[in-house]
């Protein structure tokens, strides 16, 4: 993975973190330490093992690391959407169009997770290849 796609990753981490944080600041209050918590502890795991991946040589290990607690993410975003938090506003049910606000979120969080597991999908494809090379030579 060139350093250019490297600096998109990270990016793309960040934006989608920064988004995830709002959303997950107006969970329900006494999902702070439940789902809440544990969506971010995934999340901050995910970008532990991009730098991780980043900075080894062999990273077929951490990369399947990477792509199964990015599956993790991706399930936990899902499971905060069926409980329905997404819909709630500083802690507290929202009044205006909960269903709208809810599926806004929902789509706008997903749509980065998912493009962020694409990007993972491509440095494991392309670390897969450079394996190759090296055994061929």
């Amino acid at each position: 993975m060139g350093q250019h796609s490297e600096a998109e990753l990270n990016q793309k981490f960040i934006e989608t973190a920064k988004l995830m944080n709002i959303y997950l600041n107006h969970f329900p209050k006494f999902e702070k330490y439940a789902l809440a918590q544990q969506i971010r502890q995934c999340m901050y795991e995910v970008y532990g093992l991009i730098v991780e991946g980043q900075k080894r040589y062999h990273k077929k290990t951490t990369l399947t690391n990477l792509d199964i607690r990015h599956e993790q993410w991706r399930m936990f975003a899902n499971l905060a959407n069926s409980l329905g938090y997404y819909e709630f506003k500083d802690g507290k049910g929202s009044d205006k169009s909960p269903a709208n606000q809810a599926a806004h979120r929902f789509l706008a969080i997903s749509r980065l997770i998912d493009e962020l597991g694409r990007m993972i999908g491509g440095w494991m494809a392309f670390d897969r290849q450079q394996e190759q090379q090296r055994e061929a030579s």
